[in-house]
């Protein structure tokens, strides 16, 4: 899923290029760009400050979460996480003190001023044959179909009160979680970028996102065994990217699930 190879080789142009036609590589280069906002001297701060706004750019643009309830982690894509993983400091969970969704920006903002707000963002990119209501310049989606890697099943997604929690957009890494695990010490805006961060961010199916709630890879892991590779490699790289850490028992249950991986 990561390689460059690999995400050529995924890519498809259809009525949706707008929004899928980028790949995840460009969203990984601008997340590691953003690492020099957090860890940087002042001039590499404001070449990365830079880069990182263009990570919201990429919200539209980052390719769907795939097509199919399965991974698509290569060989390559998991010697990757295993040497991140390597970088995560390995700490005891904070306490959750202070911890409020506001403290990572307004729930779905409008991060790259399209028009549209990042849950829209990810339905769009993430369903497939989605439609639009009229007269939001294929903003707001309607309806579409979700192959949802938590489950291995197929959704049909439907707006309305009562049905559009069928599918929530899940951030892989929990801000609940992440706060307790280094972002307590990150800026707002960094906070408000990780939350509107594509790499972190994946249409799920509802029941299962909220059964998962905020917790990690060593008390929670997605029903659908052949997407615990990528699951487990995607919330490394959303880590190592904004100087997270993980416990003890979260990193031996990632290295041990990615150990396993073919």
């Amino acid at each position: 899923m990561f390689t460059s190879a690999a995400l050529l080789k995924d890519i498809t142009i259809n009525r949706s290029a707008a929004t899928k036609a980028l790949t995840l590589l460009t969203t990984l280069l601008l997340a590691g760009a953003l690492t020099g906002v957090l860890t940087g001297c002042d001039a590499a701060a404001q070449a990365a400050t830079h880069a990182a706004n263009k990570v919201a750019e990429a919200v539209r643009e980052a390719p769907p979460s795939g097509n199919s309830g399965e991974s698509s982690v290569s060989p390559a894509d998991v010697a990757t996480a295993l040497a991140q993983l390597e970088t995560i400091p390995v700490k005891g969970r904070a306490p959750k003190t202070g911890y409020t969704r506001e403290e990572f920006g307004p729930a779905w903002a409008d991060v790259d001023r399209n028009g549209c707000d990042t849950r829209n963002d990810i339905l769009a990119r993430d369903l497939d044959g989605e439609t639009f209501k009229p007269g939001t310049q294929n903003c707001v989606v309607v309806t579409g179909t979700l192959a949802d890697k938590y489950t291995g099943t197929t959704i049909d997604f439907v707006r309305g009160n009562t049905t559009s929690s069928a599918v929530q957009i899940d951030h892989l890494v929990a801000l609940s979680d992440a706060w307790q695990k280094g972002a307590q010490q990150l800026s707002a805006e960094q906070r408000r970028q990780l939350a509107n961060d594509p790499l972190n961010l994946m249409a799920a199916d509802g029941p299962t996102n909220s059964a998962k709630g905020d917790k990690d890879a060593a008390t929670w892991l997605p029903p659908n065994k052949a997407f615990r590779c990528e699951y487990v490699a995607r919330q490394t790289a959303v880590k190592a990217n904004y100087s997270l850490w993980v416990t003890q028992a979260e990193r031996d249950a990632i290295a041990g699930i990615l150990a396993a991986c073919s």
